[in-house]
């Protein structure tokens, strides 16, 4: 026999789990889509995201529904920062978000507290099946560019980054200050929940699309999808300055680094050489200046180098953010001393007047310390393996 209605209430009860529903012009649906999550919850937050249809008339019909109305529309990231705001100011621990399209199936927040009842505080996103018949293409795309970045910024693989039927662990978020308004949000919230540790899945969905003449659609092809890139290559750029560099740190315990030391080095067949010209590659690729990327390039030329990759990416790793002083005083000291140019280490050289000139010297000399430390790695790595790995050898 199946669950009961009742039964479902409860357990949403039990979890402290509320549904917010964030909704710009959709007078059409929006009605039906309350009162179908109505039917599984009497906990639910409307945010209406300064709609200019009947959506705020509709609305104020309703009496069992916490609605929050926005004067003017703010972006759908907006409303969901509202309605995590309320929800724990209600003290409730989880929300689950849907859309006002009517293009999900309130039945299925079924599985979300399956999930979560298991696997606490988890953030879960309804993966939809993407080769559906109705699916637009451009949701197709945008999807796949938004979980390669997802891919990139966090080293975790999902299907679906862009689905709005989702359940978030508001109680473990509510610390995170968000910097994004719109659409850009759902990926944001995703990539710093896995910076923070949550655990982020994927739960299949259905999902109905209806016709391509009757489908309403706030999506903004042109200026969305530029503003999911500039926040992609900000959250890059902090992955790679700060989040990456930070994990590695943090990993280099006694165990780890013996573990890294015994798989990698001791007890591999490569010779010598072959080692420490990894290590060498990989300082040279963490100094040059292809800041955000030094990793990725690491790991690629080094493939191609047939190099070890997992060691020439660890030595990339020079420029963690403890070192950055160091590399950029060594840079700016060798593209003075080749260039002749006048040097001082200064706030100065952030003037945008002088900028050009200290680029070119950046540039020189960043090449130039790259490949000085490039070969003094190399030749004192090829020393130590030498002396190291023959004693092993020897016992």
């Amino acid at each position: 026999m199946g669950e009961s209605v009742a039964d479902i209430k409860a357990r949403m009860r039990e979890l402290s789990c509320v549904v917010v529903i964030p909704t710009y012009n959709n007078e059409k649906t929006i009605i039906s889509v309350i009162k179908d999550v109505l039917r599984y919850t009497e906990d639910v937050i409307v945010v209406n995201d300064g709609s200019s249809d009947s959506t705020a008339a509709l609305l104020a019909e309703l009496r069992d529904v916490d609605v929050i109305h926005l004067k003017e529309n703010k972006g759908k990231g907006v409303a969901l920062q509202r309605g995590f705001q309320r929800a724990l100011a209600r003290g409730f621990r989880y929300v689950i978000s849907i859309d006002s399209d009517g293009q999900h199936y309130p039945e299925e927040m079924i599985s979300f507290i399956d999930y979560i009842e298991k696997n606490p505080d988890s953030l879960l996103v309804g993966a939809r099946n993407l080769n559906a018949e109705n699916m637009p293409e451009k949701n197709s795309f945008a999807n796949k560019f938004s979980n390669f970045w997802l891919f990139v910024e966090t080293g975790k693989q999902l299907g679906d980054t862009q689905s709005g039927f989702r359940l978030y662990p508001v109680e473990r978020l509510k610390g995170i200050k968000w910097f994004t308004r719109r659409y850009e949000f759902e990926l944001e919230v995703l990539v710093r929940s896995l910076w923070n540790g949550i655990n982020v899945v994927n739960l299949p969905i259905k999902v109905y699309y209806p016709p391509k003449e009757v489908r309403i659609s706030h999506f903004r092809p042109f200026q969305d999808f530029f503003r999911i890139s500039i926040v992609n290559t900000v959250l890059v750029l902090l992955a790679f300055f700060w989040v990456y560099p930070i994990r590695f740190i943090k990993s280099l315990t006694v165990k780890n680094i013996k573990a890294f030391i015994r798989n990698n080095i001791t007890n591999t067949s490569e010779t010598n050489l072959r080692l420490s010209g990894a290590i060498g590659w990989g300082v040279f690729c963490g100094i040059i200046p292809f800041w955000g990327y030094q990793m990725i390039f690491a790991a690629i030329s080094s493939h191609f180098l047939k190099l070890n990759k997992i060691i020439a990416v660890a030595a990339s790793n020079i420029s963690v953010p403890p070192m950055i002083p160091f590399i950029l005083y060594g840079s700016f000291y060798f593209g003075s001393t080749i260039t002749g140019m006048s040097f001082t280490f200064d706030k100065s050289i952030l003037s945008l007047e002088i900028l050009p000139d200290y680029l070119y010297l950046y540039l020189i000399g960043s090449f130039t310390l790259a490949m000085v430390s490039a070969l003094l790695s190399l030749l004192i790595s090829w020393l130590l393996l030498t002396l190291f790995r023959r004693k092993v050898n020897n016992q």
